[in-house]
């Protein structure tokens, strides 16, 4: 703290905030009545370290160096995001790297959901959707991650049905439903496929778009945060998820323009995905436990809807 803000900045509080599966957040209060969070990039924290180890094309949204070049790209642009004051890589003191960040004072946009003044909410969701119209109208006729410089000459989707059949197979080993529609479910999202017209640009995309992941101001200004899974990709990938995360109020955030085939296609993958991942998160010792098995049950249940009601 001294070298990065001055001598004037003494450690007077540190507190664990909830932070995700892939990293740990603090909160640090200073004697002067300065705050600023504690970014911690474990490896041994994470809870998707075994995908991280074995190179899972769909866990790459872990590291300081993806929350930098995706902060920056944000920040440049006019997107707000928690501002970054220091990025220790060196990794000569401890086995990680952290960083130490803006704290924004706010509530997560889900608390907006049941506010009661209508022109507040109104107010909150129609500036995030123009804050999504921004983002996503950031285009490349390539897709993938900021660090990613090689050229892609594959479909960007090909990377969800690479990872269906593993999220399948270990969703299927504790849920009996899963189980037994494993082969329906893997049909179903090959026949959507089967139906995407090829597409040569893309959308930035936050990559995890909740309301968890978007805090609001007490000026009901949204910062987006957990940012480090931001890419160029298909923006229907975004949109599918918006749709069931903000529910109702989906519908300041819509897009006119999106392809119906898409949505539906990372619809169904959100939901095996989510399935296996709530799986995980239960069986590794994630904190909220009742929340990894919410997650779990409601996205399989999702899924097997989603089959019956597929045509």
């Amino acid at each position: 703290m001294e070298k990065v803000l001055g001598t004037g900045y003494f450690v007077a509080n540190v507190t664990k905030m909830h932070g995700g599966a892939q990293k740990v957040v603090y909160k640090i209060d200073c004697s002067n009545g300065f705050s600023c969070v504690l970014y911690v990039w474990d490896l041994t924290m994470n809870y998707f370290q075994e995908e991280i180890a074995n190179r899972d094309i769909n866990e790459q949204s872990y590291g300081s160096h993806l929350f930098e070049r995706n902060n920056q790209f944000l920040i440049e642009r006019g997107l707000q995001t928690p501002a970054l004051y220091d990025l220790n890589k060196e990794r000569n003191r401890y086995p990680f790297d952290y960083a130490l960040v803006e704290y924004v004072e706010g509530q997560k946009a889900e608390v907006y959901f049941d506010h009661p003044d209508a022109h507040v909410q109104d107010k909150v969701f129609q500036r995030l959707g123009d804050m999504l119209t921004v983002m996503h109208g950031n285009e490349s006729d390539r897709y993938g991650k900021l660090n990613h410089n090689a050229t892609n000459t594959g479909k960007c989707y090909h990377s969800q049905m690479e990872n269906a059949p593993a999220q399948l197979a270990y969703a299927s080993q504790h849920i009996a439903s899963i189980g037994a529609n494993q082969s329906k479910l893997l049909d179903t999202l090959y026949e959507m496929e089967a139906r995407l017209e090829p597409r040569s640009r893309y959308g930035f995309i936050h990559g995890e778009l909740g309301p968890d992941h978007v805090l609001v101001t007490d000026q009901l200004e949204p910062y987006f945060i957990d940012i480090e899974g931001a890419q160029f990709f298909d923006i229907e990938h975004e949109h599918s998820f918006l749709e069931f995360r903000f529910g109702d109020h989906y519908r300041y955030l819509k897009n006119d323009h999106l392809d119906r085939d898409r949505m539906l296609f990372y619809r169904l993958h959100h939901h095996i995905a989510l399935t296996s991942g709530g799986l995980k998160l239960l069986h590794r010792g994630f904190p909220d436990q009742q929340f990894a098995k919410d997650l779990a049950e409601y996205h399989s249940e999702c899924a097997l809807r989603f089959i019956q009601a597929y045509k």
